[in-house]
């Protein structure tokens, strides 16, 4: 079965004491997932991030209501953590994320490898199209959200 991957780096005016918080916290995530997602972390709160942690959310794919469940399989605070799909819509998803401080500033990479139902040629038709959606809304948001000179936890 084909594995896939997508990168995504943005460079943050905020230096990595103030960025990884923000990832710290997996509330955050509602704030950079694409509204179409309708994403909804079920987990109750406030969620201890640490290798082993459980988080499960609920989304829809494509008008579709499911479930989805990751577990964090490395944490390294505040330079990377991964976070791998236990139960969802694809056959693998692991997504690491790393953060590099830049004098004054954090570069925050995405890298994501994952497996679909049906090979490469779904996932060339339908997923690859939606997988890059999620991480452009993502790279938008973040942009907006740390070009805020508040602290981006209280924005």
């Amino acid at each position: 079965m084909t594995e896939s991957e997508i990168r995504r780096e943005i460079r943050v005016p905020l230096p990595l004491d103030r960025v990884f918080p923000f990832f710290a916290d997996a509330a955050n995530l509602e704030r950079i997932t694409p509204p179409w997602l309708r994403f909804e972390i079920l987990t109750e709160r406030p969620i201890v991030m640490e290798v082993g942690a459980l988080i499960d959310y609920r989304i829809r794919m494509r008008g579709v209501p499911m479930r989805w469940r990751t577990r964090i399989t490395a944490w390294e605070p505040p330079y990377r953590f991964v976070d791998e799909q236990l139960r969802g819509p694809y056959r693998q998803w692991i997504h690491e994320h790393t953060f590099e401080a830049a004098g004054d500033e954090t570069i925050c990479r995405d890298h994501v490898r994952y497996r679909v139902p049906g090979g490469a040629l779904i996932d060339r038709l339908f997923v690859r199209r939606d997988v890059e959606r999620i991480f452009d809304h993502r790279t938008e948001r973040l942009r907006e959200i740390f070009s805020n000179e508040a602290s981006p936890l209280t924005v």
